[in-house]
């Protein structure tokens, strides 16, 4: 693990940069001219015996110089060289940073073109030569320390130091440029929170305990990436590894998974690396998914795997650790910091506001610090941070979730919502659930004696038109929450398992911030569960199942909208939280969604909303036509007046394959 180029001492700079200290590298350069000195001194045919033995002690008080193993020996122990096939190897490196080798070279291999060294020459002067050194299951071919050339054959076949190699042999840190494109390193980021520097004690343990020369492959899962990059980083720099990420999704486009496994295995002993493989964002992807696999039982650096939720089992040896987001008395603590106050001294009224955010938003530590920083910047000194900290979080934690629902902004409220008193009520009471869930389920103990049942779902039925998206608005804007409208065409999916695993991603990713979602005309996606009479009704009936228990544990509010409430199983209304049923308005309601609908800027003349709740119409047709009579007036340069109504409704009459009522005249 630890057989890198040593990296301590030499000025801060220096350190900072990753370069070995001076002394180390000057002493290395030394050992490094010795070494290759007397293998070209193995190219003389009739080389003095003297010579050679000065340049033999030339090396040995190199090496006695170096004030740590030089990178040759690091070189030759990590991969098990033998003395033939370092010198073979310093031969190469010797062509390439030593003009009287690459002479000496040429000059032995005179009648050929080659001034690069071949295996003939190699078994011609060096000592131990031996038919194995560049067979393809040695090191050197194996991990790709040489590489041949064309030739004739085999052994005339010129050799060649990969530049990798070379560099490290010269004490120069870097990456294989063959892995730049694939490989992102982890930089440790801020203190971890207790829970999580304990799991790093942990996986670290774990490691220590290892019977078998083969690292065990750690798997953490959970739905936060950012803590478990962040517990990762803090393993490798308790280990003194370099981490590198590596996304999975990109392995089924990056070839061929042998190559990359070796480059990778002989990064882990050049730069004493160890290698994360993402596989969040591969979830589903069959071809990623068989080329991790391939990678994982291949390559040999530490291995670290992560993923959203626990992973199907490997062949290889794996321990799996699951990592929760931070603790709510952690997450207080972190918001605290970020805000710079201290739990016995501020501003009460901040502390309030930050209990408060706690309990609504569930956050990584990098998304809390940054939340705080954001809050910060905007505003003046000595300002309340309360509501921005809040604003804050909702940017926080809807990042995931925007690339899987659409997010619809508004800024309607209850006075935009005309419905009876009775549903009106339960609306109400949806909403005071949702803001005093923390303090009945975890401060008056309702959430210790079971975990079943605490999400918060509410069904809104009615015909098309009746408001039910409007309420959902509604709520989403009086609990200052995100509403996200999930897109079923995006999320049922004719492959079996697939469903599931679209919900599963809205789910964990809507668990952040506890967002209010939406799932519009859900009767495709919630109906009844049918009796199985093939696989399909097996595999649909499963998708059922798992939506149920997610609806269930889902810690914010999910609302389902249908117009056919016969149409859902009734396994689901047992465990929704609040039906509630909006009725076809009648005469009454429909008199007070007219008045309501034009916005106290839009200029009216004379509007009969008497005459006007005669019309049989939802309140979405009403806002269709309020919205079109609204531009025709406006064309015309007047203020809306009935006739103008009286034109809009023709079309949404049209639209809606009925004719207008004939008592009703202009």
């Amino acid at each position: 693990m630890n057989d890198a180029l040593p990296d301590d001492g030499g000025t801060p700079s220096q350190r900072k940069n990753g370069n070995p200290p001076p002394t180390w590298v000057q002493a290395n350069q030394r050992h490094l001219s010795a070494a290759m000195a007397l293998v070209r001194l193995r190219l003389e045919q009739n080389r003095d015996q003297a010579v050679e033995e000065q340049a033999v002690q030339a090396l040995q008080a190199a090496a006695a110089a170096m004030p740590s193993p030089s990178a040759i020996d690091l070189l030759r122990a990590s991969f098990e060289l033998t003395s033939f096939e370092t010198e073979l190897l310093l031969l190469c490196a010797g062509v390439e940073l030593d003009n009287q080798t690459t002479v000496r070279c040429a000059e032995v291999q005179a009648g050929t073109t080659h001034r690069q060294p071949t295996f003939k020459l190699a078994l011609s002067c060096l000592p131990g030569a031996h038919w194995t050194g560049i067979a393809p299951g040695r090191p050197l071919r194996r991990f790709r320390l040489i590489e041949i050339g064309q030739g004739d054959t085999l052994t005339s076949s010129p050799l060649r130091i990969d530049e990798r190699v070379l560099h490290y042999l010269a004490g120069i840190r870097g990456i294989d440029e063959r892995l730049e494109d694939h490989l992102e390193p982890v930089e440790r980021g801020a203190d971890l929170v207790p829970s999580h520097a304990a799991l790093v004690d942990r996986i670290v343990d774990s490691w220590a305990l290892a019977s078998t020369p083969r690292l065990p492959a750690i798997e953490l899962y959970g739905p936060d990436r950012d803590s478990k990059r962040g517990i990762l980083a803090a393993v490798c720099a308790r280990l003194n590894l370099v981490l590198y990420a590596l996304p999975a999704h990109v392995l089924g486009q990056a070839g061929d998974e042998l190559l990359l496994a070796r480059l990778i295995t002989r990064e882990a002993v050049l730069g004493s690396a160890a290698l994360m493989v993402e596989c969040e964002e591969s979830d589903g992807d069959a071809a990623s998914t068989q080329a991790t696999r391939r990678l994982i039982e291949r390559v040999g650096a530490p291995l670290f795997l992560t993923r959203s939720h626990r992973g199907a089992p490997l062949r290889r040896r794996t321990l799996g650790f699951e990592v929760r987001r931070p603790t709510r008395p952690e997450q207080l603590a972190l918001f605290r910091s970020a805000l710079d106050l201290s739990s016995d001294g501020g501003d009460a009224n901040a502390l309030h506001w930050i209990d408060r955010v706690a309990a609504q938003f569930d956050l990584g530590a990098p998304a809390i610090r940054a939340a705080g920083a954001a809050t910060r910047a905007a505003l003046p000194d000595g300002a309340e941070p309360g509501r921005r900290l809040w604003d804050a979080c909702r940017v926080q934690s809807r990042t995931r979730l925007d690339e899987l629902a659409q997010r619809i902004d508004s800024g309607v409220g209850w006075d935009d919502l005309a419905l009876p008193p009775l549903q009106r009520r339960m609306l109400e009471d949806i909403a005071l659930r949702v803001r005093q869930r923390t303090r009945v389920y975890e401060t008056w103990g309702f959430g210790h004696k079971s975990t079943r049942g605490l999400g918060i779902s509410a069904l809104f039925s009615g015909p098309s038109g009746t408001g039910k998206t409007l309420a959902a608005e509604v709520l989403a804007n009086e609990l200052r929450l995100d509403l996200h409208r999930v897109d079923l065409s995006q999320v049922v999916s004719k492959y079996i398992g697939e469903t599931e695993k679209n919900l599963r991603r809205v789910f964990d990713a809507a668990d952040e911030g506890a967002t209010v979602l939406l799932f519009d005309e859900a009767d495709a996606l919630f109906g009844k569960r049918s009796d199985v009479k093939d696989s399909h009704d097996r595999y649909a009936n499963v998708e059922i199942s798992y939506l149920l228990q997610r609806v269930e544990a889902y810690r914010g509010l999910a609302i389902l909208t249908t117009n056919m409430r016969a149409a859902v199983d009734t396994a689901f209304l047992r465990r929704l939280a609040f039906v509630v049923e909006f009725p076809f308005p009648d005469a009454p309601l429909r008199q007070e969604i007219w008045r309501r609908m034009f916005p106290a800027a839009t200029p009216t003349e004379g509007l009969d909303w008497e005459q006007l709740a005669r019309l049989s119409l939802a309140g979405g047709n009403i806002r269709n036509v309020a919205l079109s009579a609204a531009f025709l007036a406006a064309d015309a340069g007047e203020p809306v007046r009935m006739t103008h109504i009286w034109r809009a409704c023709e079309g949404e009459y049209m639209k809606l394959e009925r004719s207008m009522p004939a008592e009703l005249t202009r």
